[in-house]
């Protein structure tokens, strides 16, 4: 399985950034070792002095896909979740100024947190989701699924295009405004329609 994450996708965190805003998906890839599980503490490396925390809602992929039309799209996911992308933003910003991949900043071991996944059935409107991070039971970032600039479809229809989607597969959608640096003992709590879905500890 493969882990494709959409970069810039809320105004809101772009502008915080100071990032233009996309014409067309920003994605990168994380490798399945990035995956971290079950609530398990996230531990912070020793090569970052500044590792952000960016709440986001995740697809799981159910179908093999190439191309996907648009208006196909909804077939090739049937669950949602949470994830939050661990970001070594001291290292990204040197990436970004001289020109370098982001996999040392972004594709790191254990760098995306997952929740379980929730069948997309059983929500009251699958493109209007609401989510928030709370860290210390402070909430930190609130989005929600309308407020993308890329809608969950369009994203399944552009990625398909350069990257075959497979059985398993998840697609991190971008995050709100928000981001912040994590420090040891922080706790995190992530929230998807006030349902909570992940609660872990800063190491």
């Amino acid at each position: 399985m493969k882990i494709i994450c959409i970069g810039r996708n809320y105004k809101d965190h772009a502008t915080e950034l100071k990032n233009n805003l996309p014409k067309q998906p920003l994605f990168f890839l994380k490798p399945d070792t990035a995956l971290l599980r079950n609530n398990s503490p996230f531990f912070i490396p020793d090569f970052s002095n500044e590792i952000h925390y960016e709440v986001e809602l995740i697809l799981k992929i159910n179908r093999l896909g190439k191309t996907i039309q648009s208006k196909y799209a909804h077939r090739y996911y049937d669950s949602i979740g949470l994830g939050i992308d661990f970001t070594a933003r001291d290292i990204q910003k040197i990436c970004i100024e001289k020109g370098l991949p982001w996999e040392p900043a972004k594709a790191f071991d254990y760098s995306a947190a997952v929740s379980k996944f929730i069948p997309k059935s059983t929500l009251k409107n699958p493109v209007n989701i609401s989510f928030r991070l709370e860290i210390n039971s402070k909430v930190v970032q609130l989005g929600n699924s309308s407020e993308m600039i890329f809608g969950f479809d369009e994203l399944i229809n552009y990625v398909s295009k350069y990257i075959t989607l497979r059985t398993g597969d998840i697609i991190f959608s971008g995050t709100p405004a928000g981001v912040g640096p994590v420090k040891t003992g922080d706790r995190l709590q992530a929230y998807m329609e006030d349902k909570l879905m992940m609660d872990f500890i800063i190491k």
